[in-house]
């Protein structure tokens, strides 16, 4: 009898599993989201906004849904932020340039400071926000922000191997790399990146001043021959994934708490990223046949002087603006030290730079 009974509970058991297994496979998203990316599909900061729709689902076990939108679709990359806050998307991803003016304290990490790598760049700028929280950004919710490498300069003809090189040249460069590109003594050009490879192959502009994973991520390669490894001067592209403040509220909070999880899980996955897709980029070009020229000490030297004036004229320009500037100083100050502090770590972590591998 006990047996029997046994048996028929057993088989109770086993019918209710199974339909607790198909209405949970049945069962709606409670949250639906759309997401949107400027990135092509095939670009690996598409693939990892991608990805991280997949972890919200998975850790959510089904209760949010997001629909991703890669390639500007939706949105293109300068009405990536206000398609956000309007509810074109639920979620953006873009970066600063596109929209200069628009985050003038968040700017601050795309001024020339010399920074080595993508992994030291986008663990900086979380640092930065999380200290400073500037008002910029209070329309959305931050989930995280990400930096690419250096830009260095590409060019399609002539090699740039002094200043007097780049003088007459039209150079590819937006938001606050293209103060570097005019205090280097070239044309700078606010050509959006799908458009750029058209710009070079038609000879619109003469090279780019960009990370190296856009050598094979956005095809540079195809249409450049030469690359001048001046990370030392360069600015960085800061890339921030909001989410609109209206579907942030409306979420429980142990929704929050998953997606502030896999937003700190995505800051290093970015910044390895970044790191991997320039060396990704670097071998691809020279397999092309391109050269990577370093500049020599002198040379550099050179460069450093002309492009100190930038970070200068930015504290006047935040001036103008009615910023104070001994706080916007205390923020560049913040930057350099903690920029150092994450090289330190870079360092003693054997996390290896493609940049600095051709450095002098």
């Amino acid at each position: 009898m006990n047996r029997r009974i046994f048996s028929v509970i057993l088989g109770v058991l086993l019918v209710f599993s199974a339909y607790s297994l198909a209405m949970a496979k049945n069962k709606k998203p409670q949250f639906k989201l759309t997401y949107s990316n400027y990135f092509p599909p095939t670009h690996k900061m598409a693939i990892l906004g991608q990805e991280f729709c997949k972890e919200i689902e998975k850790q959510s076990e089904g209760r949010v849904k997001i629909i991703y939108y890669p390639g500007g679709t939706i949105t293109k990359a300068p009405k990536v932020f206000d398609g956000v806050t309007m509810g074109l998307s639920d979620i953006g991803m873009s970066n600063l340039a596109y929209t200069r003016g628009r985050f003038p304290v968040m700017e601050a990490l795309d001024l020339p400071f010399g920074n080595p790598s993508g992994w030291v760049s986008t663990n900086l700028a979380n640092d930065f926000y999380r200290k400073f929280k500037p008002k910029e950004f209070d329309k959305v919710h931050v989930l995280y922000f990400h930096s690419c490498g250096p830009n260095i300069i590409y060019t399609s003809k002539k090699q740039v191997k002094t200043l007097e090189d780049l003088k007459g040249l039209t150079i590819r460069g937006t938001g606050r790399i293209a103060d570097t590109v005019e205090a280097l003594g070239a044309t700078a050009r606010p050509i959006s990146m799908p458009e750029a490879y058209e710009a070079l192959s038609r000879g619109v502009i003469e090279g780019v001043m960009g990370p190296m994973e856009m050598l094979k991520g956005w095809r540079t390669a195809d249409v450049t021959k030469f690359a001048t490894n001046c990370w030392q001067v360069g600015n960085v592209y800061t890339f921030y994934v909001v989410m609109n403040k209206n579907k942030w509220n409306s979420f429980p909070n142990d929704i929050k708490q998953i997606f502030e999880t896999v937003s700190n899980q995505w800051i290093e996955k970015h910044a390895v990223g970044w790191n991997n897709i320039d060396k990704v980029g670097k071998d691809y070009f020279e397999e092309k046949g391109g050269t990577v020229l370093a500049l020599s000490k002198n040379e550099l030297n050179r460069w450093k002087a002309l492009v100190e004036p930038v970070i200068d004229q930015y504290i006047k320009d935040m001036e103008v603006q009615g910023f104070n500037a001994k706080t916007i100083q205390r923020n560049i100050e913040f930057i350099r030290s903690q920029m150092a502090n994450w090289i330190e770590k870079q360092n003693a972590a054997g996390i290896i730079s493609p940049y600095m591998e051709t450095a002098n």
